[in-house]
């Protein structure tokens, strides 16, 4: 109990030592030890890291989740540490009202039949989206997380030491003034003492002694303060120095982020491309009359069209003789590749243009695919992307 006692009494002492310095610093009346140059630049980089860190966080949150709502849900699932339940996205639910609305309609009709095409490419968007949302979760957003929950932390603690062993520091060498200036003072006056006054001198010299002890414990205290400020700088500044690995590892996530992007916008792409095709196949009277009926309604309306053609060289049509011969026998053909295909999944084949693989056709396959060979390798390819050889 003593031992609390007197531990307590320490902490007082050395806290109202701190706050005494602190607010003679600030009013101008106390010396202040400034850092050296590199360990302040190192300061101003790591907080202008946490700055922008903590910047390019927020903003990427609203961009993989735009509704406000839906993020203060997450974030409080996440801090109960409870899983976020899963959610229909916005193309999903698109995708499911175009299907059921084509669905109402009849798939045999044509309008019927490109809704629900439309539907489907929307909800392979959706999920597209949702693998994107949860890579960038993991690989960029997780990474900053951890930066300002625990290396950004430490390095406030770290820094919030040194700045109590610098305090510490300048009030030992404030002591340290005040008991140089009174033994500076106190060793005149020890010649000036009354002749034969035995009492008086011997008080005097106890005085003069105290002071010098006290002088002596100042400077001791100096020596020990300076040291653990120095000790507490070399390990800020250690810690400080650790930003450029910082940074080097969220340029790694940033890749990971751009990478992420590029395989999300680039699935979309092919999804819209295919989805465009296979619109495009629909006949021509059938957009033509509804073109007509619309700008019979107005002398100024016209609708636009995106033409297939515009990005992609055109292709033999999925009613061709070869194509519907192929489909009716058992056999297999030569097919020469028009552009080069990414298969979207283990079951299709990637193509290269202006190569030559077999093709056949497999009983329950959808007319717009074929089943596709070259060696080894096998899988579904789609027919607007071949040309069949005699």
């Amino acid at each position: 109990m003593d031992f609390n006692v007197k531990r307590l009494a320490a902490d007082a002492g050395t806290f109202l030592s701190r706050a005494v310095q602190f607010t003679e610093e600030k009013l101008g009346q106390a010396e202040k030890t400034e850092l050296d140059a590199h360990l302040e630049n190192l300061l101003t980089r790591a907080e202008c890291t946490k700055h922008w860190t903590e910047k390019i966080m927020k903003q990427t949150e609203v961009l993989l989740q735009p509704n406000p709502n839906v993020r203060i849900e997450e974030f409080l699932y996440e801090k109960l540490e409870k899983k976020v339940p899963s959610r229909v996205n916005n193309h999903e639910l698109l995708g499911q009202s175009m299907i059921d609305s084509g669905n109402e309609f009849g798939p045999g009709t044509a309008y019927g039949n490109a809704l629900i095409k439309c539907g489907e490419t929307q909800k392979q968007i959706g999920a597209a989206e949702k693998e994107f949302i949860q890579s960038s979760a993991i690989n960029f957003l997780t990474p900053f997380r951890n930066f300002l929950e625990g290396d950004f932390k430490t390095i406030l603690k770290e820094r919030k030491l040194l700045q109590n062993k610098r305090l510490d520091l300048d009030a030992a060498k404030t002591r340290l003034k005040k008991a140089r200036a009174a033994d500076a003072r106190a060793v005149p006056l020890s010649t000036t003492s009354p002749p034969g006054d035995v009492g008086y001198t011997a008080n005097f010299a106890f005085m003069v002694n105290f002071l010098h002890v006290k002088w002596l414990k100042a400077e001791q205290d100096l020596k020990m303060t300076q040291s653990e400020f120095d000790r507490q700088a070399e390990i800020t500044r250690l810690l400080l120095e650790g930003i450029s690995s910082t940074h080097a590892h969220h340029l790694r996530c940033l890749n990971d982020f751009v990478e992420a992007q590029t395989t999300y916008y680039a699935q979309c792409y092919q999804y819209m491309v295919d989805l465009q095709k296979q619109l495009g196949s629909f006949p021509s009277t059938f957009s033509s009359n509804n073109n007509q009926s619309l700008a019979s309604g107005g002398a100024s309306i016209s609708v636009p069209t995106i033409p297939v053609s515009a990005s992609l060289p055109a292709a033999p049509g999925r009613a061709s003789s070869g194509f519907s011969e192929l489909r009716s026998s058992s056999g297999s053909r030569k097919a020469r590749v028009l552009y080069d295909y990414d298969a979207a999944g283990s079951s299709e084949l990637s193509l290269l243009a202006d190569e030559v693989i077999m093709v056949s056709s497999v009983p329950g396959m959808d007319s717009d695919w074929l089943m596709g060979e070259r060696g080894n390798q096998k899988g579904k390819v789609p027919i607007t992307y071949l040309e069949l050889l005699n």
